[in-house]
């Protein structure tokens, strides 16, 4: 074999083993931080007020990766305590490998603090200093242990009545769409990993976009 096809051959060889590589490189990565409240962020924090159950200090704000509904990777912020900060980010890392869509990721400060406005915006959203629904019991978001995911596709149903109105179709848990979540899927498996139970599990009333710490 001449020089000129032994130069040929070993390109070829190279390009070959180069090519996984290259393929991999194009595949995007999780990407996740945590980052203590800053001042700017604070002074736009509408969900935390005096009195609330966690001070601000035991807070963490996260900024991590998802898939959006239009199947483009998207940077997302989410408030939550620190004890739950990387269990969170570890369970985005999955759902974000698993290529779980969800439709967006905002602060619920975006919408005032108002988690009904935040639920009819698709919006998945961990703190919120609040009750419990016709209640004065805090909720579990009020300690950033709980996280509430494509609302739309995941609402809250007790019997007739279901939460947010646009979710109503979704109260059919027959279906399977895009973002929605269901008994022993790949999400509800990530976060029970980290000891976090869901709210479709619940008996009676079901909320199905609804995962927390303590599994209430």
């Amino acid at each position: 074999m001449g020089v000129t096809r032994r130069l040929v051959a070993v390109a070829v060889v190279l390009v070959a083993l180069a090519a996984p590589a290259a393929a991999q490189a194009g595949t995007p990565e999780f990407h996740g931080t945590i980052k203590t409240i800053g001042p700017k962020i604070k002074a736009r924090m509408v969900s935390w007020h005096e009195g609330c159950p966690v001070p601000i200090s035991r807070l963490r704000l996260l900024e991590l990766d998802h898939w959006g509904f239009d199947a483009k990777v998207h940077r997302g912020r989410l408030i939550v305590h620190h004890d739950s900060a990387r269990k969170v980010l570890r369970v985005f890392h999955k759902l974000f490998d698993n290529k779980f869509k969800i439709r967006q990721i905002w602060l619920v400060d975006a919408y005032g603090a108002d988690d009904d406005r935040s639920m009819n915006a698709d919006n998945t959203s961990a703190f919120n200093c609040r009750f419990v629904a016709g209640t004065s019991r805090w909720s579990e978001h009020a300690y950033g242990r709980a996280i509430d995911i494509n609302p739309v596709e995941n609402p809250y149903v007790a019997g007739s009545h279901v939460s947010p109105e646009k979710g109503r179709r979704y109260a059919n848990r027959s279906l399977r769409l895009k973002g929605m979540i269901h008994a022993g899927d790949k999400t509800v498996r990530a976060f029970r990993a980290e000891g976090w139970g869901w709210g479709g599990a619940w008996s009676g009333a079901k909320d199905y976009q609804h995962f927390s710490a303590s599994g209430r």
